[in-house]
C-alpha cells in the first residue's frame, strides 16, 4: 500500500513532459453512466387507443415524463380519447404519479418523483 501511494505521489509531482510547465489529469465523473439520462422527457402522439400502451410502459419504468399530443384522437373519436385518458389517469394513480391537461391538445403525465404545478382558481381568473 505504501509503495502504491509513493508511486502515485511521484506521478502527480513530477514535472510535465511538455514545455508549458503545467500538468492536467483528466478524471471521469463518478457514478455517471454514458448515454443514460436520469430523466427523459418524451413526446407521444395518440392517433388511436392502442397508442396508449407505449405511454403506460414508459411511465411504469419510472424515469420518463410523457408529453402526449391527443389532438389526432380527439378529432377522430372522443369516446376512445376518454377511455385512453381514463386508463392513463388510473395508471398515474397506481404509480403515484401525476397527470394534467396542457392546453387543449396535450396531456402531461409524470412518474412518482415529479408533481405538476397547477395555478389556483383565483390566479386563472386574473
Amino acid at each position: 500500500m505504501k509503495d502504491f501511494l509513493l508511486r502515485l505521489k511521484e506521478r502527480f509531482t513530477r514535472p510535465a513532459d511538455d514545455d508549458s510547465g503545467e500538468s492536467y489529469v483528466e478524471v471521469a465523473p463518478v457514478g455517471q453512466k454514458e448515454g443514460k439520462a436520469k430523466v427523459t422527457v418524451r413526446p407521444f402522439v395518440m392517433e388511436e387507443f392502442e397508442d396508449i400502451k407505449e405511454v403506460l410502459d414508459v411511465l411504469r419504468e419510472g424515469s420518463t415524463i410523457a408529453l402526449i399530443n391527443i389532438k389526432p384522437l380527439k378529432d377522430k373519436d372522443l369516446v376512445e380519447l376518454k377511455r385512453a385518458v381514463s386508463k392513463l389517469r388510473k395508471t398515474c394513480e397506481a404509480i403515484e404519479g401525476d397527470i394534467a391537461g396542457f392546453g387543449e391538445d396535450y396531456v402531461v403525465a409524470v412518474p412518482y418523483f415529479a408533481r405538476i404545478h397547477r395555478a389556483s382558481a383565483a390566479a386563472v381568473k386574473e
